[in-house]
C-alpha cells in the first residue's frame, strides 16, 4: 500500500503540473503565433515586387531566427537553473517572452518603414527565441523533479501536451480572426491582435508561477552540497556525450514533426491545394487537440510498458498517418479533418522525448544537459526545417511527407536500439542522486 501511494500523484503534484503546463502553454503561444500569420506578415514586411516563393522563404527565415537564438538564452538560464534554482529561471523566461510579443503588435510595416520593418521583426524574434530556450527544458526538469519516479513519463507527456496547448490556442485565435474578418481587415489590423493577446498571456503566466515551489530534488542537492562545483556545461560535454547525442536526435524528431505537421501544414494547404485559411485552420485545431491526446497517451504508456516500446510503436504510427495525410489532402472537410486528426495523434509520440532526456542526465547538470542538447538541436533542425522543406517543395509536392518519414525512421531506430541494448534502465539509473 505504501509503495502504491508513493507512485500516485498528490494534490500538490497536480497543482504543480497544471500551473507549469498552463504557463508553458501561454508562453509557447507567444512564440509560435507568428507562423499562423506568416502569409500576411510576408506580404506586409517585404517588398511587393519579389517572387512569392522568395517572400515565403524570407518569412520562414525570420521564424527560424527564433530557433537559432534558443541555445544562448537556454544555456544562460540553464546554467543559473543548475546553480541557484529551477524556479527562478522558470519564471524569468516568461517576462523575456511577453515584452517582445507585445512589441511585435505595434511594429511598422514595409510600406511605412522600409527595410527597418523586417529587421525589427527579426530582432524581436531573436529575443523570443532566447526566452523560449529556457522555458521548455526548465518546464520538463521542474515537473520531473516534483512527481514520483513512476509517474515521470505521464508528467512529462502531460506537460508536453500542455506546452502544445499554446499551439492550439494560437490556432484558435488565428481561426477566429480569419473567420470573422475579411482578408483586408486581417492585413490592416487583425494580424496585430494575436501579438497583443500574447503579451497579456505572458504576463498572466508570470503571475501564475508565483505559486510554484522549488523542486525537492534541487533542495536536496542544496542540503547535501551536491550542486555542480564546476561549469555545468563543461561537465555535460566531457562526461555525457552519448546523452547529448541521443537528446539531439530525439529533439530533431520532436521539433521537426511539430513544425512540419502542425505549424507549416495550414500554410502549405492554402498554397498547394487552394484550401481556404478558415478551413485549414479549423482542421489544424483538431489536429492539435489530437496531438495533445497523443502526448498524454504516450506519457502514460511510458510508465506502463516503457519508453523503448512506446517510441518504436509510435514511430511506426507516425510514418503511416503522416504520409497518408500529406499524400491525400483534399478540400473536402470530412476527409481533411479525419486525415489531419490521425496525423496529429501520431505526432503525439513526441511525448516520449522529454522522459528520455530527463533520464539521460544526472540531477546536478540536468537542466544544462537538456537545455544544451534540446536548444542546439532545435536551432539546427527546428529552425532550418521550414526553409529546407520550402526549398524541396520546388522538386516534389510530397517534400513534407518524405521529411516526416525520415523522422519516423529515426525514432524507430532509437526505439529499437534502446530496447535491444536495455539502455532504458541504464538511463534511469543515472538520474539517482
Amino acid at each position: 500500500m505504501d509503495s502504491q501511494a508513493a507512485h500516485r500523484l498528490k494534490a500538490q503534484d497536480y497543482k504543480t503540473l497544471s500551473l507549469a503546463a498552463l504557463g508553458g502553454a501561454l508562453e509557447f503561444y507567444d512564440f509560435i503565433i507568428f507562423v499562423f500569420f506568416a502569409a500576411v506578415i510576408g506580404e506586409l514586411f517585404f517588398p511587393p515586387d519579389i517572387p512569392d516563393w522568395l517572400r515565403q522563404l524570407q518569412t520562414f527565415a525570420i521564424f527560424a531566427a527564433g530557433y537559432l537564438a534558443r541555445p544562448l538564452g537556454g544555456l544562460i538560464m540553464a546554467h543559473f537553473g543548475d546553480k541557484v534554482g529551477r524556479k527562478k529561471m522558470f519564471s524569468l523566461s516568461i517576462l523575456l517572452m511577453a515584452l517582445p510579443t507585445l512589441a511585435m503588435g505595434v511594429l511598422p510595416t514595409y510600406d511605412s518603414a522600409g527595410i527597418i520593418a523586417p529587421l525589427l521583426m527579426l530582432l524581436l524574434r531573436l529575443l523570443q527565441g532566447a526566452a523560449i530556450g529556457g522555458e521548455v527544458p526548465g518546464a520538463w526538469v521542474f515537473v520531473a523533479e516534483h512527481v514520483p519516479e513512476k509517474r515521470i513519463g505521464f508528467a512529462c507527456g502531460t506537460l508536453t501536451a500542455g506546452l502544445t496547448m499554446g499551439i492550439l490556442l494560437g490556432s484558435l485565435v488565428a481561426t477566429a480572426i480569419n473567420s470573422s474578418m475579411t482578408p483586408q481587415m486581417v492585413a490592416s489590423i487583425g494580424w496585430r491582435i494575436p501579438f497583443f493577446l500574447g503579451g497579456l498571456f505572458g504576463l498572466l503566466a508570470m503571475y501564475l508561477r508565483r505559486w510554484l515551489h522549488e523542486t525537492p530534488v534541487f533542495q536536496q542537492m542544496q542540503q547535501r552540497k551536491m550542486l555542480a562545483d564546476t561549469l555545468p556545461l563543461k561537465t555535460v560535454l566531457t562526461r555525457h556525450k552519448g546523452s547529448v547525442l541521443l537528446s539531439m536526435l530525439l529533439t530533431w524528431m520532436l521539433s521537426a514533426c511539430i513544425v512540419v505537421v502542425i505549424l507549416m501544414a495550414p500554410a502549405l494547404m492554402q498554397k498547394q491545394h487552394g484550401i481556404s485559411a478558415a478551413l485549414s485552420l479549423q482542421a489544424n485545431c483538431l489536429a492539435t487537440v489530437m496531438l495533445l491526446v497523443g502526448c498524454i497517451i504516450a506519457g502514460w504508456l511510458v510508465d506502463w510498458i516503457g519508453a523503448a516500446k512506446t517510441l518504436t510503436g509510435g514511430s511506426l504510427l507516425l510514418a503511416v498517418c503522416s504520409w497518408h495525410f500529406f499524400a491525400s489532402q483534399t478540400p473536402d472537410a470530412n476527409g481533411l479533418f479525419f486525415n489531419y486528426g490521425l496525423a496529429g495523434l501520431s505526432v503525439g509520440v513526441v511525448g516520449v522525448v522529454p522522459f528520455l532526456m530527463v533520464r539521460a542526465f544526472p540531477a546536478a547538470v540536468r537542466f544544462t544537459g537538456i537545455s544544451f542538447s534540446y536548444n542546439v538541436a532545435y536551432a539546427i533542425f527546428g529552425g532550418l526545417t521550414p526553409i529546407f522543406v520550402t526549398l524541396i517543395l520546388r522538386l516534389t509536392p510530397l517534400a513534407p511527407a518524405w521529411y516526416v518519414l525520415a523522422l519516423a525512421l529515426t525514432g524507430l531506430i532509437i526505439g529499437l536500439w534502446l530496447h535491444s541494448a536495455g539502455r532504458q534502465g541504464a538511463l534511469a539509473s543515472e538520474t539517482h542522486l
